[in-house]
């Protein structure tokens, strides 16, 4: 057997605790270094794989060597971290988003490519199976031509203390954290996106960021989508994507996924729902044989560059939103004089 594929994993937060999941199930990549800031949480998550810790990255950069890294810190660190490990020759899997501006993103990708090795966002719904299956019934034509695609992310989290919500470290709020994910799914689904609007909801939680979003968003298809982001509520939904077409509906769902075409009255059971270890574990073995020649990733640079680009106008839209007011110009003709809050019994008449 060829020997595993070295990689330093930079930040152990929650989303490595997934990460080191994967890495005990892969055949072809081996984790040898854990990096954090603090150094009593990379000594915990090292001990557990077997492996060596650090406090800097750059530390052990310079005492391993290594083939590639995941890059598991703060959006706001992703660019200087991926350059630095980039213009060593080392491959670089970052996890979302890319970057928090497009400027950072093309300047990561271009280091990249100059330096020839691999750079590619993680998005860990685009390696779910029941994900991947459901593309290829969408490309089968079983649905006939799509036309609405649905999809939410929304669950009660108290985001008060945590870094996502730290505008000068996550960039954002819910909409670059958990819709990155999401503008990652449709654009796997339904091609370019030319169009997009953002409305933000009311905030609950007191954040310096938007805690709850609807983004509508048009492909250059015409095919239309909606997405539901939300740390306030939870929509208790068993799907997180629904895509509708002119001749079924197909579900995507966290314990099963299923299709159904407008002849049949039956659903027809595809999948076994969200599986995360799997999900990840996938993830590393792409990134893997896309280094070793084997195959191609599943998450281009181009798609990485233009999940940035959609965000940020996305936001752009956010602040820019123009609601266009009702007057109620045709109720004051008929003699009433206030509009209609609460059905017709809240309309007071001038005569």
């Amino acid at each position: 057997m060829t020997e595993k594929l070295k990689f330093g994993l930079i930040g152990a937060g929650g989303i490595a605790q997934a990460y080191a999941q994967a890495f005990e199930k892969s055949m072809i990549a081996q984790l040898v270094a854990v990096v954090d800031v603090r150094p009593e949480a990379a000594q915990a998550l090292a001990e557990r794989l077997n492996c060596q810790s650090f406090d800097s990255y750059q530390t052990m950069a310079e005492s391993l060597e290594l083939d590639a890294v995941i890059i598991c810190t703060p959006p706001v660190t992703h660019r200087d971290i991926s350059v630095y490990f980039l213009d060593r020759k080392i491959h670089v899997l970052c996890e979302k988003p890319l970057s928090v501006d497009v400027n950072s993103a093309i300047e990561m990708v271009d280091t990249a490519a100059r330096n020839g090795v691999i750079l590619t966002m993680a998005s860990k719904f685009r390696y779910v199976e029941d994900v991947i299956r459901a593309k290829s019934l969408v490309m089968s034509g079983v649905l006939g031509e799509i036309v609405l695609f649905e999809n939410a992310f929304t669950s009660r989290v108290d985001m008060s203390s945590r870094w996502n919500s730290k505008p000068a470290i996550s960039g954002g709020g819910v909409l670059i954290d958990n819709g990155t994910h999401s503008i990652d799914i449709m654009r796997y689904f339904l091609g370019a996106l030319a169009e997009v609007q953002v409305i933000e909801g009311k905030r609950i939680q007191s954040l310096d960021v938007e805690d709850t979003v609807r983004i509508f968003a048009k492909s250059a298809s015409g095919v239309v989508g909606n997405v539901d982001l939300s740390w306030s509520i939870n929509k208790e939904l068993d799907s997180y994507i629904r895509i509708y077409g002119s001749q079924g509906t197909i579900s995507i769902g966290w314990k099963e996924s299923k299709y159904r075409q407008s002849s049949s009255p039956e659903w027809i059971k595809f999948g076994n729902g969200y599986d995360k270890v799997q999900a990840f574990t996938s993830q590393i073995e792409n990134f893997s044989k896309a280094i070793l020649g084997q195959e191609a990733l599943l998450i281009t640079p181009q798609d990485s560059i233009a999940s940035v680009e959609v965000i940020e106008a996305a936001y752009k839209s956010m602040n820019q939103t123009q609601w266009t007011g009702v007057s109620y110009d045709s109720l004051k003709v008929l003699g009433f004089t206030t509009a209609p809050t609460n059905g017709d019994k809240a309309f007071a008449s001038a005569s």
